[in-house]
């Protein structure tokens, strides 16, 4: 039976360089991989490109607004071993469980790359749906600058954290950046909160 996998990780923690493997691995079989991607805005839209260097054409860009019932169907037309997302948190609930849908009715796997929380560490709601109906579900891990595992996006402007403002500012659109950070350094860094002070 089809799955769906989803795959989360922070920013910088490699998921597109793992899309992209992905999509090699299947190709060098033979097989027929599409990717997809929802429309956010930004740079370079019709291309991923890993942080290594590896650039690769999107086949499909989504908007908010499309229904995937149409689409699927056409990629199912065209023999297709696997479907792989990219940017999934930004899929809405109704997306998500056509892709689930799609896995259970086809017998093909659907994995979707994303991330879990916002700057403010509330989850997407992409990727919720996306907790709530996964077949399989596996973290990309990476580490915060400390050494330890890094689970929160926090945001930067002009080189300082902050905790207000849009949910989606995307990268070269805009001052933002972000960096990866453990729970620990986001309470001291990010919300200024002394560990060491007694009670």
């Amino acid at each position: 039976m089809g799955k769906l996998c989803f795959r989360y990780g922070t920013m910088n923690s490699g998921k597109r360089t793992l899309l992209l493997h992905v999509a090699k691995n299947y190709e060098e079989k033979e097989k027929k991989v599409k990717i997809i991607k929802p429309l956010v805005n930004s740079e370079n839209e019709e291309v991923i490109m890993s942080r290594i260097g590896t650039i690769r054409n999107i086949d499909y860009l989504i908007t908010k607004d499309d229904n995937l019932k149409k689409f699927l169907n056409v990629v199912h037309n065209e023999n297709i071993s696997c479907i792989l997302v990219m940017e999934s948190h930004f899929l809405n609930n109704e997306q998500v469980d056509e892709l689930y849908l799609f896995t259970k009715k086809y017998d093909i796997p659907i994995i979707c790359y994303g991330l879990r929380t916002d700057f403010k560490t509330n989850v997407f709601p992409g990727s919720l749906r996306l907790f709530e109906l996964a077949d399989v579900i596996e973290e990309v891990p990476t580490i915060c600058k400390c050494g330890r595992k890094a689970k929160i996006n926090a945001r930067k402007i002009n080189d300082e954290f902050v905790t207000t403002g849009e949910q989606i500012v995307i990268e070269g659109g805009s001052d933002a950046n972000y960096e990866s950070l453990c729970g620990k350094c986001y309470l001291e860094k990010v919300l200024h909160i002394d560990l060491n002070e007694e009670e």
